[in-house]
């Protein structure tokens, strides 16, 4: 049998999966780490605290499958997209904490940055909008802040990474300063369309690009981990950041495919081919995961609040004892009746970008229940989802495409049935739930498989993918159409004046 082991690196917890060639899982491993709140909006985690879990959680899986470093054919990386980490090239050591996505500190100078008339000139380069969410105002105040960086940085002593880069840097002893298409389209510092790091950013936000990794497609063999680690060396060979990876582990290699994960928020994906187009719907440009030297593209869009919107219920309103009694509870009544949950608890992301917005309960009668406003609720995340899939719609055909045809789905809420149905209702397409939701980690061991010849081409690995169930959509389009003008009604309600 042929083994590739998935290290899946995200914001609270570093797993590990063994795959066997078919994509099913023979093992499987996870920690949590330290989440580390130095002030209101600030969100670090300490670098060496992440390495030792997703190497403890490797070394865990391959035990429990009964495997040595001679069975693994590839290791493939996935991680949590744009945490910050700046090191010493010499000791190996960190100059500072790791700087999470989640954190807000780079604001001020997102609107200098704003201010001086550059948001138009990242977009076209980057695809991005000008955001703390992204690496590269996170690097400028780790150099401000950590002593002597700025003069290590000129002089070439420091690296920065991503934390795919980081893991790469310590499985291979620091032979290796890489990371892939995906990881550097995150930084604000990336072209994307020609796969180069953009000097001219570089210039503006006073990075060096000595710190910079080397960046390869997604699917190469970026080097071998030291032998101490597993007891004998085993190619990396895939790398993408999480998003990119579920979308290439749920087969939409092409243009038109598209998936959505639902976890704490809501991540959607669409593939859009070998063609960069800006959104004109609230959306932002991205690079797929790349098999090869040719530029791919994909618009995303985020929900901020997507299957956490349960917890709140669990929680905030003590509506349920734990999460998975949220379906029974929903189901006991017919409908919502009336009332919309729109829950802006952080604002709203794409397509509305409304920071101001805050949520809101909207429709009560006296006839209102628990169970009304639960089901509202578990609405709301396919509310949101189907807006995110309208404005993708309406993009991909102003560019000439076609409309997306079906959404493929992962992550935790996926396996709630009420829920995939009502998203099929609202859009108007199947929903379709595969057999391996661990899509995320999938993309990862599929990127590495591709690399070191377990798979033949992406023929072979859109084969694998094989379907678990598929939701048709069975609420007239007319009915569907007044559902959503209903929730854009509320959505304007929630904007806080």
């Amino acid at each position: 049998m042929t083994y590739l082991l998935a290290l899946d690196q995200g914001t609270s917890s570093s797993r590990s999966i063994v795959f066997d060639r078919d994509g099913h899982i023979v093992a499987m491993a996870q920690r949590e780490f330290r989440q580390i709140f130095p002030q209101p909006g600030w969100v670090e985690h300490d670098p060496e605290e992440i390495w030792q879990s997703q190497l403890a959680t490797a070394q865990q899986a391959l035990a429990q499958a009964g495997l040595t470093a001679k069975d693994i054919k590839a290791i493939g990386i996935t991680n949590q997209r744009e945490t910050t980490v700046v090191w010493n090239r010499r000791t190996g050591q960190p100059v500072h904490n790791a700087i999470v996505w989640q954190d807000r500190r780079g604001e001020p100078l997102c609107a200098q940055l704003r201010a001086q008339g550059h948001a138009e000139t990242i977009r076209q380069s980057t695809g991005l909008v000008v955001d703390a969410y992204f690496s590269a105002t996170k690097i400028r105040w780790i150099l401000d802040h950590a002593s002597g960086a700025h003069i290590a940085a000129a002089q070439g002593e420091l690296a920065f990474g991503t934390v795919d880069s980081w893991l790469l840097w310590k499985l291979t002893n620091g032979r290796v300063h890489a990371t892939d298409v995906s990881n550097a389209a995150r930084t604000m510092l990336f072209d994307i369309r020609h796969n180069t790091w953009d000097h001219e950013l570089l210039k503006v936000l006073h990075v060096p690009d000595s710190l910079l990794p080397q960046v390869h497609p997604s699917s190469h063999v970026f080097g071998e981990t030291d032998a101490a680690h597993f007891g004998g060396a085993i190619p990396i060979a895939g790398i993408a950041g999480d998003q990119q990876s579920a979308l290439f582990g749920q087969a939409c290699f092409s243009a038109g495919l598209a998936k959505n994960t639902y976890g704490t928020g809501c991540f959607m994906l669409m593939h859009t081919g070998e063609k960069f187009q800006v959104s004109a719907n609230g959306l932002i440009t991205t690079s797929a995961a790349q098999p090869s030297n040719k530029p791919e593209f994909a618009f995303e869009g985020s929900v901020f609040i997507g299957g956490a919107v349960v917890q709140w219920l669990r929680d905030g309103l003590n509506a349920i004892k734990a999460s998975g009694e949220v379906q029974a509870l929903a189901e006991s009544v017919p409908d919502s009746g009336g009332v919309m949950v729109v829950p802006a608890f952080t604002g709203l992301g794409a397509p509305y970008w409304d920071a101001n917005a805050r949520g809101t309960i909207t429709g009560l009668t006296r006839g209102s229940t628990m169970a009304h406003i639960a089901r509202a609720a578990l609405e709301s995340i396919a509310f949101q989802s189907a807006a995110l899939l309208q404005a993708m719609s309406r993009d991909a055909q102003a560019a000439g495409g076609a409309a997306v045809a079906e959404l493929r789905v992962d992550g935790g809420a996926c396996v709630n049935n009420l829920l995939m149905q009502f998203q099929a209702d609202l859009l108007g397409i199947p929903v379709v739930r595969p057999q391996v939701v661990e899509t995320t980690a999938l993309g990862a061991a599929y990127l590495a498989g591709l690399a070191t010849g377990v798979y033949a081409g992406l023929e072979e690995l859109s084969a694998l993918w094989q379907v678990e169930r598929r939701f048709h959509p069975t609420l007239p389009r007319e009915r569907a159409a007044e559902l959503m003008a209903r929730w854009e009604r509320a959505v304007r309600q929630s904007t806080v004046a």
